[in-house]
């Protein structure tokens, strides 16, 4: 007969895990952590509920080190919850979550690099557009840390797409199976064979994917981008956005979409789910130049 599993098992990992974040609001006070809310009224208003019971969800966070207080503010004093390493070392956990949540909760269970468009999954994405991207920074193909949001040109594109390698063999067993993942390599081209005229609409172009900078940079060499490639391998990006992924070879992957994202990190325009390759690169290209028209009104 088995024995039942206590929060007391001291050498049981997930119990003594979820002694620590077991709570329904732990995570949900984590996951609004990660996409840049870190103020108590912020909080609150995010998750809407009361102060006494957030106030005591903080506290066991900062005691178990999984935020800590960064003072913002000197009279009165008041503090910011920022994640710390520890809690930065969740987010693998919130991913898998959203992505259980996306194929089994709101989905059929299907492991699909796409969504429809009116499934809920688009529809949370699609509520990004007008939403801020909080500050983070991300590893580029020449293993350098870099803004996602360009600060020199008006706007920045920042397609998102699950993979492409500079050898055929390097993909993932039975990746051109799964609906969504073929034509990587035909968007980063055509985004570098038109990169002179998103330069031309005040855009910078940013690649994002979870791949390992080594392998984006064996890719970016063979096909001569002339763009950064940026790894989500930690899945900042991911978590601050709420983006979706699914799993390919024991590794979360996104799912292809693009964000057109203004100076002041604000998303202007979304599109998801990707089906048109080609398309899409169009798409931004009209967006930006758009964006960019003088307002007739001035």
């Amino acid at each position: 007969m088995a024995r039942r599993t206590s929060l007391e098992d001291a050498t049981c990992a997930i119990a003594q895990a979820l002694d620590v974040v077991g709570d329904w609001w732990t995570l949900l006070i984590v996951r609004d952590a990660a996409r840049g809310v870190h103020r108590f009224d912020d909080l609150q208003r995010e998750l809407g509920l009361s102060r006494k019971v957030l106030t005591e969800r903080l506290r066991l966070l900062v005691e178990a080190d999984v935020l800590t207080r960064v003072p913002y503010q000197e009279r009165p004093v008041r503090h910011e919850y920022r994640l710390t390493p520890r809690g930065r070392a969740l987010l693998p956990v919130l991913i898998a979550l959203q992505d259980w949540g996306d194929a089994w909760v709101l989905g059929d269970g299907t492991a699909t690099a796409t969504a429809g468009e009116a499934s809920r999954e688009a529809q949370r994405v699609h509520e990004l557009l007008g939403t801020r991207i909080p500050e983070l920074r991300l590893l580029d193909h020449q293993g350098e840390w870099r803004d996602p949001v360009a600060a020199d040109t008006p706007y920045t594109v920042l397609y998102c797409f699950p993979g492409a390698y500079a050898r055929p063999d390097a993909y993932p067993p039975g990746w051109t199976d799964i609906p969504g993942t073929p034509g990587c390599t035909l968007e980063s081209c055509t985004y570098r064979d038109r990169l002179t005229e998103f330069t031309a609409a005040g855009a910078t172009v940013h690649g994002v994917s979870t791949q390992r900078p080594d392998e984006q940079r064996a890719f970016a060499n063979k096909e001569r981008l002339r763009f950064p490639l940026l790894s989500d391998a930690e899945l900042s990006l991911i978590a601050a956005l709420r983006l979706p992924t699914f799993r390919a070879a024991g590794t979360s992957r996104l799912k292809r979409l693009t964000l057109v994202v203004d100076r002041d990190r604000v998303v202007r325009d979304v599109q998801y789910p990707v089906t048109d390759v080609a398309g899409s690169v169009e798409a931004a290209l009209a967006t930006v130049r758009r964006l960019g028209e003088p307002d007739p009104g001035e």
